[in-house]
């Protein structure tokens, strides 16, 4: 038999209902998917998983700022279709 511990996590009771109830429809309690969790935390040498935060960058916001800026700019041109701008940058070449 392996040797094992306990440990003890706080966590919010919402959510340990909703991961319970997540890892009974996998076929699993709690404590395994914890375990599945750090065998593989072990395996690949960190989280299983990116860590990040999902913003965007200085560059891309400014981009995107500039696209509302020219949507809404009633001085730029713009097309009902692609044939129509297609046209309009051979002509202009």
């Amino acid at each position: 038999m392996a040797n094992t511990t306990n440990f003890s996590v706080r966590m919010d009771s919402d959510i340990k209902r909703q991961c319970e109830a997540l890892y009974n429809e996998l076929g699993m309690n709690l404590t395994t998917a914890i375990n599945v969790f750090l065998r593989q935390s072990l395996r690949v040498g960190g989280f299983p998983f990116d860590v990040k935060l999902d913003q965007p960058n200085k560059e891309t916001i400014a981009a995107m700022l500039e696209a509302e800026r020219i949507a809404k700019d009633p001085s730029v041109k713009g097309y009902d279709d692609l044939d129509e701008l297609f046209a309009e940058l051979k002509i202009g070449k």
